[in-house]
């Protein structure tokens, strides 16, 4: 563990040291110490603030192998890549202490083994059972139409469950919708204390790729740029949960539009460019989920033209705004309505797709915007703002750069921030200034 804990000091390596200092990278049995330490330490205290606020007193949490539910893969020890055959999780408030049991032929990690497929044959059965010594008010089920990740039980597991329980508790099932959104998106003490870490890995590999050491103006195309995300992510020891998006915007030809549903084709990155980079990583069972942006330095230049650093000052600017309206109760709705308002005040041509970052990269909880749903999101954007939650900080603001012609820019941004109940801070120091290719 000591040598776990001295692995996540940060160390500078020599390609990068003129951008960012990037941190070292666990050893995968050292990844899975951390993790299983934090899954204890969640389930320890997560879960039961999390029933008693919802008045849950049963939670049950099933999937099967390779088609797990999405509550259930962030519950497993990090040994376990899958579930094993059926794999039932059971949680159980007896108003004191929350007991866990697993309904499965082994433990699983701190889930206690809690049947004999020999004493009764039938593991539904063995379900009911446990559910009547306990007798429940409220039967938790992770059945949701509004959040993907909270709708893990899947039809043929609910009507297994249904089936096997005694008629009088069919009636007491309920949805787990706001415990297992709750679970996803809460992060803990010892997750933030790291989190500044994963961010600050996964922002060394986006500057490393936004210089001389992947780019070549006049000859690297942004799908190699992307490329070469997906190859530095795999030399480091890590996965991205989504392909890198690379793309250029240039004086009388931009590069994207108000439909983010495609991007422009392979293109040459050449000097003059504004480069956009999406760019995420999975480490440690976090995500990131960042977007920067780099110019590309004519000959002659050692600075970019005056306009496009004063669009990434309004997108800043629109980041201050939308954060500043974060607030424990608020929906996601009224937080976009709000702060779509305060833009349009200062003259800011706005666009704002926030959403929750955590255990998933889109994660659960209050969607704040969709790029074409800019009135609200109906049923995800309803859902209330709650602390010690994380966020990406995904918006663009489009100006008018002088220097081309009046040409308007969308100066695209998104950084990863946490809300602790009172006030947002980025998890690692937002962009606010451009890249410059090559660096000075």
């Amino acid at each position: 563990m000591r040598r776990a804990l001295l692995a996540l000091v940060v160390l500078a390596t020599p390609l990068v040291r003129a951008q960012i200092e990037t941190p070292a990278v666990l050893p995968m049995r050292e990844r899975a110490e951390v993790q299983d330490r934090w899954l204890a330490e969640r389930l320890d205290t997560v879960v039961p603030a999390l029933m008693r606020r919802e008045g849950v007193d049963l939670w049950i949490v099933a999937a099967r192998e390779y088609n797990e539910d999405p509550v259930i893969e962030t519950m497993l020890p990090a040994t376990w890549l899958a579930a094993r055959r059926r794999t039932v999780l059971v949680f159980w408030d007896d108003g004191e202490t929350v007991e866990r049991l697993a309904v499965a032929r082994y433990d699983v990690g701190p889930f206690p083994r809690a049947w004999d497929p020999e004493a009764q044959p039938d593991q539904w059965a063995r379900v009911a059972e446990i559910v009547a010594e306990r007798d429940p008010r409220r039967i938790a089920v992770n059945r949701s139409e509004t959040f993907a990740l909270a709708d893990g039980i899947t039809a043929s597991e609910l009507d297994g469950l249904r089936a096997a329980l005694p008629a009088r508790y069919r009636d007491r099932i309920v949805s787990g919708e706001r415990l297992a959104v709750g679970w996803l998106e809460t992060r803990t003490p010892a997750e933030m204390a790291v989190y500044p870490t994963v961010v600050r890995i996964a922002r060394g590999i986006l500057h490393e790729g936004l210089s001389e050491a992947a780019i070549t103006p006049g000859v690297t195309t942004t799908d190699d740029l992307a490329w070469w995300y997906r190859d530095r992510v795999r030399e480091r020891g890590l996965t991205t949960w989504f392909h890198p998006g690379v793309s250029v915007q240039r004086a009388d030809a931009p590069g994207t539009s108000d439909d983010f549903s495609g991007r422009p084709d392979a293109d040459v990155i050449r000097p003059g460019d504004l480069v956009w980079v999406d760019f995420g990583i999975s480490y440690l069972g976090l995500q990131t989920d960042t977007q920067q942006l780099a110019y590309v330095l004519r000959t002659g230049e050692t600075a970019a033209p005056a306009g496009l650093v004063a669009g990434l000052e309004a997108a800043n600017r629109v980041q201050d705004l939308l954060t500043g309206q974060f607030a424990t109760g608020r929906s996601g709705n009224e937080i976009l309505r709000s702060a779509l308002d305060g833009a349009r005040a200062e003259g800011l041509a706005a666009t704002i797709y926030t959403h929750p970052i955590g255990a998933h990269g889109h994660g659960a909880g209050p969607t704040i915007g969709l790029w074409d749903q800019q009135g609200g999101v109906p049923g995800r954007g309803d859902y209330p703002l709650f602390p010690n939650t994380a966020h990406s900080i995904e918006l663009n603001a489009a100006v008018a750069v002088p220097e081309w012609g009046g040409q308007t820019v969308r100066f695209m941004l998104e950084e990863d921030a946490f809300f602790d109940g009172e006030a947002v801070r980025y998890i690692d120091p937002r962009q606010e200034a451009l890249l410059l290719i090559p660096r000075p």
